[in-house]
């Protein structure tokens, strides 16, 4: 809410020209001139629909034409009022200059239109009458004509959300009356904006939403606006440096824009300061931090504050002070604070009494959900989802919300305990209650709500069977979430409902696929026990279905050939069901938006259809577990946009087409399995996306729906729905959701491929998984496939490789799954941390590898020193006696030959030697014959 300053201009012009031209009931004829050349202007125009915005234009009385204004008093044409925002673009062609005959209009209005990117046309610059040009949305490009700055007279200009750029806005410098400007989406990064915007001195509403803009300082020269009261600079780069010219702007704002900036840091106070008649004062999507200034609290007109998705800290009372004292922030209506880091329980907001709309999601607040709610009697939206709540909700809590119209207590640990009879004073629009507690039976109380447009209930634990007012109890109900619970019943025939949304996967669910509402988007009936056949989809007069799950079901028979009827189909998901027969050749068929089909683990035959090429924008096809025939198409190679192609597990034969390198994007490339054989082709450093490292797909494979609280906020409810598939990994089969999109995989394992590994293969640098086992494969494996740093998973097992294992495989640090098993290897593993922590068996079978972790020594290593602990036993160390036995080896060679060696070689040596031991001999003679004689004499 802001003051009538802050209705749009644009509206009150309206009401001028329509009080100027009414009045007396006087008889109005259209100048004939004039009427000629309107006419002239429609013949540059065509209008898209059949009884258009121009089918009037037929009579001799232009004046009452659609969107003709004429001058009761002068006959004038005064006003072209041709917008097309409620018809999306039914005029087309060009501008005429015929309308420079119409010398007294004063307002033209050609927004929403499509003039097919031509340039807006130099001649407006001539019709200087003119007061209010709007030519917003009508699909212009080029510059922005500089004559624009001859409209002297112009007032109101709006060029906005059009391909326009401008190397200078020196043109503004005459349009000294202008009091409202809207450049939004037009590139102005290259201009220094503050120059001229300050000087528009009539200016009272200014809106440069995603113009590039910059820092930029304001020219020393000039002065502020000073009827500036609504300015939009949302979507830019402004940095904190842009709060010092923003402070010293004339104190008359009411309403203020600068979400989605660049602002980091806390917010200074200068500019709360200056902002005293500030009304709205958004400052989301930045990476504000801290407090707020303590000076918000002086901000006595503000009603809106909108701080949501910021990095704003510590509990409330930290951020705000002592919000129960008199006089702060009491005219506050909607208070935005959402996706921060605020912590603590939730505050008491009673003093704020004039709150209408509440939105504390996304935060860490804890502990249960205060009484103190019941009591903001003017409360219309209250948002506490995603936090670390618990505890009880019951009647207490609403006491006094008679106006709620949405309540979002999601995904929290609540438990909604309320009397099985109660009827709440509330009529809600919109009930979100996902994630918390809720059953085991179904809500009786949400019988009593009439009106409500949203409805969800996932993850609520509900063990009840539907009931059967669910389905029809309020004639707006346009979305139902009902996922990941344990319901049970049949779905009735929804044909005639208006649910547009539905969600009802993961249940226990039974009997026929219903007929669905002719205007659904979006449906998912995954993961329940539906069976029969799915016929009935063909039968829906119009479809304008963009995303259909019923995977994980009891679905049979074969699959309907209408998907044709479906132009805006995007995901398609009929997997795990029990389909057979061949894919129908409508999937591709007039389907320019197909994203992705999933049709996995079925029992479909024949091959895949050639009409699935049409389907450019392509990017995920899992047809893996059916009974495919076939070769893999070269038509394959000219879906540009995929990342995601599994055909594991069919029949599919003849070798793998070298086209299939044109997939740039590819990401998981599953082709085993079949009967494929011929060598791989070398071509795979044109996998541009597996050659980066690090990299996260986008959410591609997951789509949003959403939920807007309020159209005037950017706080939205947002439900990400992931595409899955299951794959194999780490030697096991999982399917995955969210984390597909992290997957690098190649897989081409169980086939008859023979030859060589590619030397392409070692450019995949962020490849994460690579399985080429259970082939034919021959060779050594490539030298630097250490390159591949990023692999978590390599199995080459069950093939012919030959060779040395490469010393760079030890550079794999992040290596968590290996087996090179059943091949030809031979020589020393490579030491490193991972390749010795395998078990034994990832290396079986080839006979002529050694070393750790293998207990076959190499023969380098057989005769190497033991560094083990004596005290410890190695079953790679020696034993005691061949330790000494060696040592009696090497001390014969050493003492024997270093001895007779020298006397060989040295005679004078070998002279004195034998001389010693001839005078050895005869004095061991002489005292063996002394002591002789002395026993003698003894005796």
């Amino acid at each position: 809410m802001i003051s009538n300053k802050g209705i749009p201009i644009k509206f009150l012009l309206l009401v001028l020209v329509c009080v100027f031209v009414s009045g007396d009931d006087a008889e109005v004829r259209c100048i004939a001139r004039e009427r000629e050349a309107l006419l002239s202007f429609k013949n540059g125009l065509i209008d898209v629909y059949d009884d258009g915005i121009l089918s009037s234009w037929r009579s001799d009385e232009c004046c009452e034409w659609y969107g003709v204004v004429c001058s009761n008093t002068t006959r004038h044409v005064i006003a072209l009022q041709l917008s097309a925002c409620d018809y999306d673009g039914a005029l087309q062609g060009k501008v005429g200059s015929s309308l420079l005959e119409l010398h007294h209009l004063s307002y033209l209005d050609l927004s929403c239109n499509d003039f097919g990117g031509n340039s807006i046309p130099e001649f407006i610059g001539s019709m200087k009458q003119l007061q209010h040009l709007f030519l917003r949305r009508s699909h212009f490009s080029g510059i922005i004509p500089p004559q624009i700055g001859n409209l002297t007279n112009i007032r109101s200009l709006d060029l906005s959300h059009n391909s326009l750029t401008t190397k200078n806005l020196d043109w503004l410098s005459n349009l000294s009356l202008l009091s409202f400007l809207d450049l939004s989406q037009i590139d102005l990064s290259h201009t220094n904006w503050l120059q001229h915007i300050p000087s528009l001195h009539s200016l009272y509403e200014l809106h440069l939403k995603s113009c590039g803009l910059k820092d930029n300082k304001p020219s020393s020269n000039s002065s502020s606006t000073s009827l500036l009261s609504i300015l939009d600079l949302s979507h830019n780069n402004l940095t904190l440096s842009s709060f010092d010219w923003l402070s010293k702007l004339n104190t008359s704002l009411v309403k203020i824009d600068l979400s989605h900036n660049a602002f980091v840091g806390p917010i200074p106070n200068a500019l709360i300061e200056s902002l005293v008649l500030i009304e709205h004062l958004d400052l989301s999507s930045n990476m504000l931090q801290g407090q707020v200034p303590k000076s918000l609290s002086n901000l006595n007109r503000l009603r809106v504050l909108v701080l949501y998705e910021n990095d704003f800290r510590g509990d409330f009372d930290e951020l705000f002070g002592n919000i129960s004292a008199k006089g702060i922030l009491e005219s506050l209506q909607i208070l935005d604070l959402a996706k921060n880091q605020l912590n603590g329980s939730v505050p008491d907001l009673r003093a704020l009494s004039a709150l209408t709309e509440v939105y504390l999601g996304g935060n860490n607040f804890t502990g249960s959900v205060p009484l103190s709610i019941s009591q903001l009697s003017e409360l219309q939206v209250l948002d506490l989802s995603n936090n670390s709540l618990e505890g009880s909700v019951s009647e207490s809590h609403f006491m006094k919300l008679d106006k709620l119209k949405v309540l979002d207590l999601s995904f929290n640990s609540l438990i909604l305990h309320v009397a099985p009879d109660w009827s709440p004073i509330f009529q809600l629009g919109a009930i979100i209650l996902a994630g918390c507690n809720v059953g085991p039976s179904f809500p009786k109380w949400i019988q009593t709500q009439r009106n409500f447009s949203l409805l969800d209930l996932s993850r609520a634990g509900i063990r009840d069977e539907a009931p059967t007012w669910l389905w029809t109890i309020s004639p707006s109900l346009e979305a139902l979430y009902l996922s990941d619970n344990q319901i049970t019943g049949y779905v009735p025939n929804l044909s005639s409902t208006s649910i547009t949304y539905l969600d009802l996967s993961n249940n226990n669910f039974s009997g026929p696929i219903p007929l669905f509402y002719a205007n659904a988007h979006f449906i998912q009936l995954n993961g329940n026990m539906f069976s029969g056949s799915i016929s009935s989809i063909c039968k829906l007069p119009q479809n304008l279905v963009w995303s259909l799950d019923l995977s994980n079901n009891k679905l049979a028979g074969e699959i309907p050939n209408c998907w044709e009827k479906m132009p805006y189909l995007f995901s398609l998901n009929l997997a795990d069901n029990s389909f057979s027969g061949e894919i129908p050749r409508s999937l591709g068929s007039n389907l320019l938006e197909f994203n992705a089909l999933q049709l996995r683990g079925n029992n479909l035959s024949g091959e895949l259809p050639s009409t699935l090429r049409l389907c450019q924008e392509m990017e995920l096809i899992d047809v893996g577990g059916n009974e495919l025939t076939g070769e893999i198409p070269t038509w394959i190679g000219d879906l540009d946009n995929m990342a995601f192609l599994n055909l594991h597990g069919n029949k599919l034969h003849g070798n793998i087409p070298p086209q299939i390198c044109n997939l740039t994007h590819i990401r998981i490339l599953d082709l085993s399995m079949n009967y494929l054989s011929g060598k791989i082709p070398d071509c795979f450093n044109n996998f541009t996306t597996l050659a980066q490292k690090n990299t996260i797909l986008d959410n591609w494979l997951g789509y949003f729906l959403w939920f807007k609280y309020n159209g005037n906020l950017p706080n939205e409810e947002i439900r990400p729905v992931y595409q899955y598939s299951a794959i194999q990994w780490k030697g096991q089969e999982s399917k995955y959701r969210k984390n597909l999109r992290f997957l690098k995989l190649i897989d081409f394992s169980s086939n008859s491929l023979t030859g060589n590994i590619p030397k392409s293969f070692s450019s995949m640098l962020g490849l994460i998984s690579l399985n080429l086992s259970r082939n034919s494969l021959t060779g050594n494996i490539i030298g630097d496939i250490g390159e591949m740093e990023m692999l978590e998973c390599l199995d080459l097992s069950h093939n012919q490789f030959s060779g040395e294992l490469p010393t760079s495989l030890a550079q794999l640090q992040y290596l968590a799954v290996l087996d090179l098993s059943n091949n030809d290897l031979f020589g020393k593993i490579p030491t490193s941390t991972q390749l010795q922590s395998f078990n034994a068996s990832a290396y079986d079978e080839n006979d002529g590898l050694c070393g750790p972790p293998l207990p076959a020594l190499c023969p380098e290593d057989s005769l190497r020193p033991s560094t083990t602990n004596p005290n410890e036993k190695d079953d790679n160390s020696l034993s005691f006696m061949q330790e000494v036995c060696i040592s009696l080896g090497f001390g014969f060679i050493f003492g024997f030959w270093g001895v007779v060696g020298t006397f060989i070689l040295k005679k004078s040596w070998r002279i004195a030697y034998f001389n010693f031991w001839d005078d050895v001999g005869d004095w061991f003679y002489d005292c063996c014959v002394s002591i002789q004689m002395e026993t003698k004499l003894k005796y």
